[in-house]
């Protein structure tokens, strides 16, 4: 039988977040979103549902979108973690950060950064025309835009605006 641990049991990690390098210690029930909000100060990373639903806390571990509202930030030691504040290396936007404000993608701005890092966390070969775009795009809510200028926004930064 496996024991069971204690949530308030502390947990060291190291990890890279945004490219710097990371040793924390944590408590084993904290979540990774408030891990970068709090501990980290990394507020791009926003909590909407915070039960993985929404995709407001989506971040890259490994290079793969997670929901960080759902994951240990215990989970993250070994890993390479980026949030938002890690798209870009310098004061201007990204390119798709720019496509985003080209086709009008956002509005409130809530959404947005999970919107930014699923996207960055995909490979857009294996998503060719707008229906599988908009299937990517489907586990993250946006309460204002109708989804029409972030697709729009995809289809730009891929090369495939018309």
């Amino acid at each position: 039988m496996r024991a069971i641990q204690d949530p308030t049991a502390e947990t060291p990690l190291q990890a890279t977040v945004n490219g710097a390098s990371v040793e924390a210690t944590v408590e084993s029930r904290m979540l990774l979103a408030d891990f970068l909000r709090e501990d980290l100060g990394l507020t791009g990373t926003h909590l909407g549902c915070e039960h993985g639903v929404c995709g407001a806390c989506t971040v890259l571990v490994d290079g793969a979108p997670v929901r960080s509202c759902i994951m240990f930030a215990s989970q993250i030691d070994g890993r390479d973690v980026v949030t938002v504040e890690g798209l870009s290396e310098g004061e201007g936007l990204t390119d798709l950060q720019q496509a985003f404000k080209d086709n009008h993608g956002l509005q409130c701005g809530f959404c947005t950064p999970g919107f930014l890092m699923t996207i960055s966390g995909v490979e857009p070969s294996d998503y060719p025309d707008d229906d599988s775009i908009r299937e990517m795009l489907s586990g993250n809510i946006c309460r204002c835009t109708g989804y029409g200028g972030i697709v729009d926004a995809v289809k730009q930064v891929w090369g495939r605006a018309q």
